[in-house]
């Protein structure tokens, strides 16, 4: 798996690990991760060109529910849709806002 792939897949389960958290304190800390993760992205963002999102979603997902992080969690009950709700142009933009992606996050996992 190439560095893009792996900071691809780390950026989205950072965002949903943000999302699931019912601690404040937490969630901010795995949205500055995210920060950080998507600014490597967003300064050379041809990285991802021809990388389609949908896999990436899946494994971020997956990651981010790992059993490990079950106990913290709590901010959302339902599941993650099944399509990941950014295109990989937003995702590598460089006015991607973090806060508002978890906020989106949230409220796709609780609509489904």
């Amino acid at each position: 798996m190439s560095e893009t792939t792996t900071e691809l897949r780390t950026l989205l389960a950072n965002l949903v690990r943000a999302a699931l958290m019912s601690d404040d304190r937490a969630s901010a800390l795995w949205r500055e991760a995210a920060r950080q993760g998507q600014a490597k992205l967003a300064a050379a963002p041809a990285r991802t060109e021809g990388l389609t999102i949908e896999g990436f979603w899946t494994q971020g997902v997956r990651e981010a529910e790992a059993p490990e992080y079950r106990e913290a969690e709590g901010q959302v009950e339902f599941g993650f849709p099944a399509l990941c709700p950014f295109t990989l142009a937003e995702l590598v933009a460089p006015g991607f806002d973090v806060d508002a992606a978890v906020e989106r996050l949230r409220k796709s996992a609780a609509t489904g």
